[in-house]
């Protein structure tokens, strides 16, 4: 019996996979635990081992193809002593191979609810007559497009759409030649959406790309991780009600203290085990403060509070195309040496995308720093579930007042965003006081 490898789902929150590569080929004996394909997610590339073996009859899906869902057939065994053609002839039966531009479809033929699609096979093609002569002479078009067929005498019966399921849209009118004006009467009776002016601001992509010249901009389409990132923060924003809490903290014994730690570094070949950052050193500072305020170290939840044990810091890390943040887990627990180490390798390593999932996923909270490229300070949207994000800034020498005396010093700001549900102001204060604390008596980290 055919044996199916389906697209995985290589985290909890993963619908859609592109499969960038096959390591295997039609006629290829595969044993468990070899490497089938590699799998690109919104955030990592991962590779997907048998589990089965067999010999492969069928790739369903082509090598490149993008946002092929999650369980969807992708590739077909035939067991041991099983003709591969029939294999083969089988699973044409039960998932077609699939292009690019069909990745959507592999999921929904294989179906069985999409089966009263086989029943009426002329109104399937072409899908543009389908869709729009699913209800009477209705025209399905979008508002835009139906503007602009109006303003050229358009019939939009004689115009076939490129949108999704047939849909006209702006371009599909654009190019066309007008008709009589005795037939416009019937688009105008279905577009009840159809606005006076469109709204520049909320407004749909068409309406956007309508602001601009052609000429003027290139439309480059958002990827995986780029559309998880908009849908990530916009859930946050609208969800967790935010509060910024700033201080200035001074970091000249800090900085001291790491020229004699790097200093002791022993070195293999030449070359230091470790060179300490200063973001590592706020990394710990911000974990023992958690744990010196534990309940600042929470996550809501509807059903109750989650107090965290251990202090999973994220690290926010820019690669190409977007964000991660890989987790330094009990970073309260770890040494200088070993969180500058760790950072190292999942940074370099996110930028790869080769991170798995459990390197990402999870963490009680969240550092982000932005000094690196001169910023004084800001404010970072909290990445739920978590219910505090650190914001640091750049380290620069400032006039200060001490002992009634005007001194320089070399001072950072950093910004606490909480969650307000579960971290009041006064509470992220204290925690702040703590952090301050470490970071302005480092040797406080090191006992």
């Amino acid at each position: 019996m055919p044996i199916k490898i389906l697209m995985p789902a290589l985290s909890p929150t993963m619908e859609t996979g592109n499969l960038t590569k096959w390591n295997v080929k039609v006629g290829d004996a595969v044993k468990s635990g070899m490497v089938l394909a590699e799998i690109e997610t919104d955030k990592a590339t991962m590779e997907v081992e048998a589990v089965d073996e067999g010999v492969v009859a069928k790739l369903v899906v082509a090598e490149g193809t993008a946002d092929v869902p999650v369980n969807a057939v992708i590739a077909v065994l035939a067991e041991e002593g099983e003709d591969v053609a029939a294999a083969a002839a089988a699973a044409d039966g039960a998932a077609p191979a699939t292009s690019k531009a069909e990745a959507p479809e592999v999921e929904e033929k294989a179906q069985p609810a999409e089966a009263p699609k086989a029943e009426a096979p002329k109104q399937e093609a072409p899908k543009a007559e389908s869709s729009r002569s699913g209800e009477g002479d209705r025209v399905f078009a979008s508002p835009l497009a139906r503007r602009v067929a109006k303003e050229k005498g358009l019939d939009l019966k004689s115009v076939k759409g490129s949108g999704p399921k047939g849909r006209i849209i702006l371009r599909d009118v654009e190019g066309a030649e007008a008709t009589p004006k005795a037939a416009a009467p019937a688009p105008l009776a279905s577009a009840p959406a159809a606005a006076p002016a469109p709204k520049p601001a909320g407004a749909s992509d068409e309406v956007t790309l309508k602001l601009f010249d052609p000429e003027s901009y290139e439309l480059i389409p958002h990827d995986g991780m780029r559309k998880t990132i908009a849908r990530r923060l916009t859930e946050s924003k609208q969800t967790v009600p935010h509060f910024y809490v700033t201080v200035d903290v001074e970091i000249d014994a800090l900085l001291a203290l790491r020229k004699d730690i790097n200093d002791a570094a022993p070195t293999i070949d030449g070359k230091p085990t470790y060179k300490v950052s200063v973001n590592d050193m706020v990394i710990k500072a911000y974990a023992l403060a958690l744990k010196a305020v534990p309940d600042a170290h929470v996550s809501w939840t509807d059903g109750g509070m989650l107090k965290h044990r251990h202090a999973d810091v994220g690290v926010a890390v820019s690669i190409p195309g977007g964000l991660i943040t890989p987790i330094v887990r009990k970073a309260d627990e770890k040494s200088l040496s070993t969180i500058s180490n760790e950072v190292k390798d999942l940074a370099k390593r996110a930028k790869d995308r080769k991170l798995k999932p459990e390197e990402y996923q999870g963490g009680t909270t969240s550092v982000s720093n932005l000094g690196m490229f001169g910023v004084k300070d800001f404010a970072a949207v909290i990445n739920p579930p978590h219910a505090t994000i650190l914001a640091v800034g750049a380290g620069e020498q400032r006039a200060v007042v001490k002992n009634g005396q005007l001194a320089v010093a070399t001072v950072m700001s950093v910004t606490l965003s909480t969650d307000h549900r579960a971290v009041d102001g006064a509470l992220g204060a204290e925690l702040l006081k703590a952090f301050k604390g470490f970071i302005e008596k480092p040797m406080s980290m090191l006992v």
